[in-house]
């Protein structure tokens, strides 16, 4: 069974539903466990049901809600009027963080490399981002941070932290600790995602060591140990890796202004930094600081994916369960026509969802030429179908629940205030449509191939006419173009996502994905669409009773 019987007495008379009883989370998702089983192995299997009734145990859930309701707070000096700038965590944020390390999410698909390893990791991150989402920030920034670090000649003195699966919380030189995290400063506040106006500086002080001056309108998990900072190298950008401490033993010159008062993601911190020539090594070559750190953000993007694929899971479970004991009109809510049709589309959504996470992490664990191409077309194109989809979806989800979604004691507020953060960071939409015709256009031999092998895989007429309409886009001159980079990114997704369910899902499902999906151009409402789709068995494929 995937989850415990429903419990009864007062809430179920009074006609309240209540919260999720213990389940597993991985048993519970055929689409996760058939897609794991297919490219890593059964001998994956075990780790991930232990870690799926792991992360389903309700007191789980409730610490999820407790941390984002208290949220770190800023201690710039200590009692004594000296400059800390300490980010205390409540208890909780530290145990979400040792749950991930303890799993390896932070670094092992690099530091423990092998067949299936970033698919691997991708099916835990879906798992962990169902129930905390802000903790998967500081566990993407690190793991992304790992390839580029991993060709400096200094690396082999952070590695064993970096390959540890100890999470430890304490603020010290590196010297002293079990593991370290690594965070990014990209963004300032008069450029955003125009990175070349960035006016941090650095210049060069001793044995190998710059000093930055500069500020930081962002800096993404600012406890990390280290941070990953682009700033001025003489005329150009160039890449640094900026410690919390610096080669003195001393605590570096980072101050932090201010924490960011965001809408969601309140269980991690973001900050507004300045350095006050703070210590930092250069990463990669001289002026390519920009390139450097778009190959992190290729990483950080997959992320983005996996972690709206997780929200649209759990608020699709919580729907579900939601509308099977919710009784409306004299009738329970799942046995309406029109509520069926409603949580079946966003199943559908979601195993659609799921694939293609676990397809495009495939992508990353192949070193051929091909799988880095997919990697340039795909992730941009995923990132930006399917965070912009789920935002949609939550929406949806918490109005299955009516007021009480609305309501912050439930799940559904803090689920839909976090759904648009995944499309805005690394890249908002039209970004991501812009570096999907880049990918097309810088290598048109291998889009060609690509959409030609879409077109023949499957004897479909949807499938070879969406591919059509594809190329009709890609053929337009570039300044008519750009205007359709979000159809073309939002057309590529879906033609991929059809591919993989005619290949991988059961037909009944390929053919309503298909039907529903390209046939209606990706665009309508959920719930809206002309086709009628198999709820009973998407409802019990999503959510067994």
């Amino acid at each position: 069974m995937a989850h415990a019987a429903m419990a009864s007495g007062p809430a179920a008379t009074d006609n309240l539903v209540p919260d999720l009883p213990a389940h597993n989370l991985f048993e519970a998702c055929p689409a996760l466990v058939e897609a794991v089983r297919r490219t890593v192995g059964e001998q994956a299997l075990p780790d991930l049901q232990a870690w799926g009734r792991r992360l389903g145990k309700p007191e789980l859930f409730r610490l999820a809600a407790q941390v984002n309701r208290s949220g770190p707070v800023l201690h710039a000096y200590d009692r004594l009027g000296r400059r800390v700038d300490e980010i205390e965590f409540p208890p909780g944020w530290h145990e979400f963080l040792s749950l991930a390390f303890a799993q390896g999410m932070h670094g092992s698909a690099w530091t423990e490399p092998g067949p299936g390893a970033h698919a691997l990791r991708a099916a835990h991150y879906l798992l962990h981002g169902q129930v905390e989402a802000g903790s998967l920030c500081p566990i993407t920034m690190t793991s992304a941070a790992i390839p580029l670090l991993a060709r400096e000649d200094w690396f082999a003195d952070i590695q064993p932290l970096l390959a540890s699966r100890a999470y430890d919380a304490t603020d010290q030189p590196l010297s002293h600790k079990q593991g370290m995290m690594v965070g990014m400063g990209l963004t300032e506040k008069q450029g955003g995602t125009d990175l070349r106006r960035n006016r941090t500086r650095a210049r060069a002080a001793e044995a190998g060591w710059f000093q930055l001056t500069g500020e930081k309108w962002f800096m993404s998990s600012p406890t990390s140990d280290a941070h990953l900072v682009l700033a001025l190298d003489g005329e150009r950008h160039s890449c640094f890796y900026v410690p919390r401490w610096g080669p003195d033993a001393q605590r570096n010159a980072i101050r932090v202004l201010r924490l960011k008062d965001k809408l969601g993601n309140r269980s991690n911190a973001s900050a507004e930094v300045v350095f006050e020539q703070a210590w930092g090594r250069r990463v990669g070559e001289p002026g390519r600081g920009i390139a450097t750190l778009i190959e992190m953000a290729s990483y950080t993007r997959m992320d983005c994916v996996l972690g709206s694929t997780a929200l649209l899971r759990q608020a699709l479970v919580q729907a579900i369960h939601h509308a099977r004991q919710r009784q409306v009109f004299g009738q329970v809510l799942i046995r309406q026509p029109l509520m069926q049709q409603l949580l079946a589309d966003v199943a559908l959504e979601c195993e659609a969802a799921i694939l293609l996470c676990i397809h495009l992490a495939q992508a990353f664990d192949a070193p051929d030429e091909a799988s880095q191409f997919l990697r340039r077309l795909l992730t941009p194109a995923a990132k930006f179908r399917i965070c912009k989809r789920v935002i949609e979806a939550t929406a949806e989800c918490m109005e299955v629940w009516g007021g009480n979604g609305y309501i912050e004691d439930g799940p559904m507020a803090r689920l839909y205030r976090e759904a648009p953060v995944n499309s805005i960071w690394e890249g908002s939409g039209n970004v991501m449509g812009l570096d999907v015709l880049r990918a097309a256009q810088r290598h048109p031999q291998a889009m060609e191939a690509f959409l030609t092998g879409l077109a023949r895989a499957h004897d479909e007429p949807a499938l070879r006419d969406g591919v059509a309409q594809l190329r009709a886009l890609l053929a337009l001159p570039p300044e008519t173009l750009e205007r359709h980079a979000r159809r073309v990114a939002d057309g590529l997704i879906l033609l991929v996502q059809a591919d993989l369910m005619w290949r991988h899902a059961p037909e009944w499902l390929a053919r309503a994905f298909t039907d529903s999906r390209l046939a209606a151009g990706g665009s309508v409402l959920y719930g809206a669409g002309a086709v009628e789709l198999p709820a009973g068995r998407l409802l019990a494929r999503a959510w067994p009773d």
